[in-house]
Formats: structure tokens, C-alpha cells, sequence
């Protein structure tokens, strides 16, 4: 699906702002994109499970009279209805990515309609990420879910009105090489002759052809690197109807052994997990946070991120193309793993992968969202890598069966990128069923926090096993996706005690006395970017604290800590720089 752009052809209204929003019996004025849940004062909106309706008011420009309308949804966590006056145009399941709807026979030029969006937020055993709707003994709704990350609701991106002509370009697909060659594919409405041009960082043709499929030559071509995002734009015109233009970037990503390689370089990945978390906003994309925090990862020395744990806002991708940040896009599958639930809730265990659990519908349900995830990003030269699952219970019976159409099907969409998921702790070397399907390993270990709490020599040696584990077992390249301790900022001990920025940094040099270590570790991902909110329980203390960064982006000790080991390695391993 195409990115909303203005062009020569295509006319863009960015419908942005406070709309009306009705809960229950109440309406009330809301910021559109926001999640809702910290907007408002009530608990029970907070709090509340199902439909909530997002109205306003419309008006088409009365240039578009000769144009098709379309309707454009960024996000509505997890379901999405778009009825235009009273007629229902457009659904969609799954919160993170878009939908949209031509609407041009239910509406005209020049005048007003209304446009609602209704919004769900419930999850179910069939939902990507999963849950469970339960009644309270005082007859209340409440949702229960299995990842660790609060259940923000709502239109959380943009909301657009956007023309087209009749006749118009649906969808490109840029697979480049090193040489400078370009393949592309035009997708169009109906049969219409295409032009394509490459056109250099300074509007210079560098290259042109005709044909809706081939191949482009750029010569002396710059390469897209991380750290040094060059772009070129592939501009499409078909029949002197339409044109659209498609950002794109030169770079190869392949793993070969134990090394990742991108642009036949190795290269290895210093940064963080991240979260679309912020105060009041919730999940609510916000361009100041946005360059706020790619400025917080250059001067910390980071050179990518996780997705964690479901795709972002795509202007996070296009600023990532655009500055040479790498990104492994993940896919909203965090959750499918029942142990987690038994362990902390001490509810009696049960198969994760069943017909009663997560069955085929599930794997319905995420197999789609991944078609819809590679269709919106395949051409972000930032994204190296796809990750189709956090924390999976890999280790059970029945998961080889689940996952392995579904590392086909990425396979098949994408054959250019790897394929990798991130491993919980109970999945060991010893009993993962499913590792031998991937490309790259990604483990989240934390070793030293939830196991050997406390007790950074038993974690070192815990830490050191399991990693030679998989390494001697697989060979293949590990990336440390998760590794983390929770600190109160401020908290303070001339001792190992866990909660303090003391321990926190402790904990994370263990981690990498252990790194150094082992050639098959390609990278590491700090858990997490900065503190992010939680459903409310014990486990937790107004959200999770394993940030360097607070949640208002303030750093602790060991953001310092890590800007010290990170700085200058430009892609490289820090022990392979030890002695500069």
C-alpha cells in the first residue's frame, strides 16, 4: 500500500486535530492522533473495553470533482470501522498498520460529509497481539493481556483524505544491488503504459525506463549506510494520468555464517528495543518526540532499534531511511506464549499452540498482518530485517507447526530481507523447536534481573552458556534483543543493589564482558529506550523502569555508561576496537 503524498497528480488533506468522541453515554472533545486512554480524567474511559466512536465533519475540496477519494486510516487499535454519513466503507483488524477506502461514489466536491471511525480495542485469542476479555464480580469488562506494555486505544496516526486519478499507480517494489542496478515493479489500476525515472539527492535524472517491470543501471551510485542515509526517488508516471514517487535507498543485507552483513560489510547492531510510548499522548505518534529521540540515539552512539513490539508509525521509518538508522520491523505477535501467564498470575499451565489456545485462526490473523507489514515496508532501506514474533513459547509442542508457513510466507513476500524472531529465556538451545527456521537469533536474556537476581558473577556464567549454547549448536549470527534492569532514577548504592542506576549499569557491563566474548554476537539491544507504561499491577511501578532514558527522556547513570562504550564503532564489534 502507498504512502499518502502530494504530487503532481494526488492532492492531500491531512485531517489532524480534536475531533468528537463518544464513549458510552459521554462525548467528548479528543486530539486525533492520540491513544485516548490518558486523555481524559475518568477512570472509566481508562479503562474502558470496546467501541468508542471518533466523529467530525468533512469537507472535499471542490477541486476533486474529477477525482477518485480516498479515505486513509493510519492506525485504530486493534479494529477499525470508517463509516462515511451512515455507510459502513471500510473495516480492518490490527492496530498498527493502515487501511483505507476509495469513497468517491458516497461523497462531492465542494461539500461536507460525516465521517466516523469506530474503534475497539478488545483482544482475543484470535488478535495479533492476543488477549482475553473477562467479566468482574461487580459485572465490569475487563481486559487481560499477555504482553508487558499498556493496551493503549485509539487513532494513534494521522487520519487522511487523499485524490487520485481514475487511472493511477497501486503499488512499486525496489530491490536494488551494490552495482547500482535497480529492479522495480509498477503495479497500476488497469493496463497503462509507465515511465519510471531515478532521480539523485539533487533532482537529477540518473537513470530512466520504460515498462512497468525491469531493471535500472545508476552509475558511480551512493550508497544508503548506516549512519549515511543517501536517498534516491523512483518517480512513476503512467499515461500522463498519474505520478507518484517512491523513496528508495541502495544497500544489500545478507547473512552469511556468523556475520550480518550490509553492503558486504559486517556489521554490528548497538541500540535499543523501543516502544511508541509517551506521557498523556500514550502511543499517539508525535514528531517532536520523534526527532527527539533519533538525536538521543546519535549522541548515544546508537546505531538501530527494534520495532518492539509491533510496527511503528511509518514516518519513524522514512526519518530512519532518511538518517541511516537500522531497523528490525516487528511484527505485532508479542504474546503467544501462555507459560508467561502461568508464571506470574499461578494459574495451572496450558498448551499455547492448541485449537482451544492458539490455533489456526490466530495463525490466520498473523500470517495477514504480515502480508499487510511487508506491503508497507518493503522499500525502507532502514528496515535490514523482519522479526515475526517476541518471545513466542518456541520451546512447546505445536510451535514448529505455527511458525513454519508463516517464515515461508515472509520468505516468499520478501526474499531479500532475513527472517529472525526473539527468544524468551524458557527457550533454550536444549529445546527451541524452531530456531533452525531463521536466519538470525534473537535472544532476550536477563540473566542477573529476573534470574540471579541480585548476582552478577552467577549471571555472567549463566549468560555465557546459554549464549555458547546456541552459537555452538546453530551458527548463526546472535543478537542480544533484550537485556535489561529496572532503576529508579535517583536510587543510589555503593553496593549491587538491584532498582539503582548503580546496578543498572553493573548489570549491563556484565552483559557485555560476555559479548566481547563470543564471535556469534552481532549486536546488542538495550531494553529498553526509556521507561514506558504497564498495565497497572505489583509487578510493576507506574510502568517499566528498565530504560537508560526516563519516560520524559532525562538519562540515567547508564545512558552515560553506554555512550562510552558505543561511541565511534561505526558497525563494528567494541572488542574489535578495544586497543584503538
Amino acid at each position: 500500500m502507498l504512502k499518502p503524498r502530494s504530487t503532481p497528480t494526488r492532492e492531500l488533506v491531512n485531517l489532524d486535530g480534536i475531533w468528537r468522541f463518544t464513549v458510552g453515554e459521554q462525548t467528548l472533545d479528543v486530539a486525533v492522533p492520540a491513544s485516548y486512554n490518558d486523555l481524559f480524567t475518568d477512570s472509566a474511559i481508562r479503562d474502558h473495553v470496546g467501541w468508542v466512536r471518533y466523529h467530525r465533519q468533512v469537507r472535499v475540496p471542490r477541486g476533486w470533482a474529477d477525482e477518485r477519494v480516498v479515505l486513509r486510516v493510519d492506525a485504530a487499535t486493534h479494529e477499525g470501522k470508517v463509516y462515511v454519513d451512515d455507510v459502513l466503507v471500510a473495516e480492518h483488524a490490527g492496530g498498527y498498520l493502515p487501511f483505507e477506502a476509495d469513497i468517491t461514489e458516497h461523497v462531492r466536491a465542494g461539500e461536507e460529509f460525516r465521517l466516523t471511525i469506530g474503534v475497539n480495542n478488545e483482544l482475543t485469542d484470535t488478535t495479533i497481539p492476543p488477549g482475553t476479555v473477562i467479566t468482574t464480580p461487580d459485572g465490569r469488562r475487563q481486559q487481560q493481556y499477555l504482553h508487558d506494555f499498556y493496551n493503549y486505544a485509539g487513532l494513534a496516526r494521522s487520519v487522511w483524505l487523499y485524490s487520485r486519478p481514475a487511472v493511477h499507480i497501486e503499488d512499486i517494489t525496489i530491490v536494488t544491488e551494490l552495482d547500482g542496478t535497480v529492479h522495480y515493479s509498477v503495479e497500476t489500476s488497469e493496463p497503462a503504459p509507465v515511465r519510471v525515472r531515478v532521480l539523485d539527492a539533487s533532482g537529477t535524472c540518473v537513470a530512466e525506463a520504460d515498462g512497468a517491470h525491469g531493471d535500472l543501471r545508476v552509475e558511480d551510485v551512493i550508497l544508503w549506510r548506516p549512519g549515511a542515509g543517501y536517498l534516491y526517488d523512483l518517480e512513476v508516471e503512467i499515461a500522463d494520468t498519474d505520478v507518484y514517487v517512491q523513496p528508495f535507498g541502495v544497500r544489500t543485507v545478507e547473512v552469511r555464517g556468523t556475520e550480518f552483513f550490509v553492503n558486504g560489510e559486517p556489521f554490528y547492531f548497538t541500540g535499543f528495543g523501543k516502544h511508541e510510548d509517551t506521557p498523556v499522548r500514550g502511543k499517539g505518534h508525535d514528531p517532536a518526540y520523534l526527532v527527539h529521540d533519533f538525536q538521543l540515539m546519535r549522541w548515544i552512539g546508537a546505531n538501530s532499534f527494534r520495532t518492539s513490539h509491533y510496527p511503528y508509525a511509518e514516518e519513524v521509518l522514512e526519518f530512519a531511511d532518511r538518517h541511516g538508522i537500522v531497523v528490525i520491523d516487528e511484527t505485532a505477535a508479542v504474546g503467544l506464549n501462555l507459560a508467561v501467564a502461568s508464571g506470574l498470575m499461578g494459574a495451572p499451565p496450558r498448551p499455547t499452540f492448541s485449537p482451544e489456545t492458539f490455533g489456526e485462526a490466530t495463525r490466520e490473523a498473523h500470517a495477514r498482518h504480515l502480508r499487510e507489514l511487508v506491503a508497507r515496508d518493503k522499500n525502507h532501506p532502514s528496515v535490514v530485517m523482519w522479526c515475526i514474533a517476541n518471545e513466542p513459547a518456541s520451546n512447546e509442542e505445536g510451535a514448529r507447526d505455527y511458525f513454519e508457513p508463516l517464515v515461508e510466507l515472509t520468505r516468499k513476500l520478501d526474499p531479500t530481507r532475513p527472517v529472525t524472531y526473539a527468544a524468551v529465556i524458557f527457550a533454550t538451545h536444549e529445546n527451541d523447536r524452531i530456531a533452525d527456521l531463521f536466519d538470525v537469533l534473537c535472544l532476550n536474556r536477563y540473566y542477573g534481573w529476573y534470574v540471579a537476581t541480585g548476582d552478577l558473577a552467577t549471571a555472567r556464567v549463566y549468560l555465557e552458556g546459554d549464549l555458547r549454547g546456541w552459537a555452538e549448536k546453530y551458527g548463526k549470527p546472535i543478537i542480544m534483543s533484550e537485556y535489561g534492569a529496572d532503576s529508579m532514577p535517583g536510587q543510589h548504592s555503593v553496593w549491587d543493589i538491584p532498582w539503582t542506576e548503580e546496578y543498572q549499569l553493573s548489570y549491563l557491563e556484565a552483559n557485555h564482558r560476555i559479548f566481547d566474548r563470543i564471535d556469534a554476537v552481532v549486536g546488542e539491544h538495550v531494553w529498553n529506550f526509556a521507561d514506558f507504561q504497564t498495565a497497572p499491577g505489583i509487578h510493576r511501578v507506574d510502568g517499566n523502569k528498565k530504560g537508560v532514558f526516563t519516560r520524559d527522556r532525562r538519562p540515567k547513570a547508564a545512558a552515560h555508561a553506554l555512550r562510552a562504550r558505543w561511541a565511534g564503532l561505526d558497525g563494528r564489534k567494541p572488542s574489535s576496537v578495544a586497543g584503538e
